[in-house]
């Protein structure tokens, strides 16, 4: 008899050794799919950096024409050259005896309408 309850205290060990292996596999199964695809997941942490990365090129871009921008900027208020080219080019400003010749601007023809 003494054997029987041995036998059944070996197999309900080996049954709850299964049951919480399996139950951690899934445990462990559930916890790498969220690390993987989860909301803070690896997934939308790579979308995240590239965005980033983006974000900085776009950064460095508008940090090099705002330089220009801001160079042009002291040239037009300082530089009478700069000043000079500006008035003549825009508007059409010429020095006593100089003649400025415009030409009309070309006509705006409509594009046909495809059938």
């Amino acid at each position: 008899m003494l054997e029987k309850f041995t036998g059944g205290r070996e197999l309900l060990y080996n049954l709850r050794r299964k049951l919480a292996t399996g139950g951690i596999s899934i445990l462990l199964c559930v916890v790498g799919y969220h690390a993987v695809f989860g909301a803070n997941g690896l997934m939308v942490y790579q979308q995240k950096r590239r965005e980033s990365q983006d974000l900085e090129r776009q950064i460095k871009v508008l940090q090099q024409q705002n330089g220009s921008t801001e160079q042009e900027i002291k040239a037009l208020k300082n530089d009478p050259k700069t000043i000079e080219k500006e008035a003549r080019e825009r508007l059409r400003y010429a020095r006593p005896g100089e003649f400025v010749y415009t030409l009309p601007a070309a006509p705006v023809v409509p594009a046909r309408e495809k059938k």
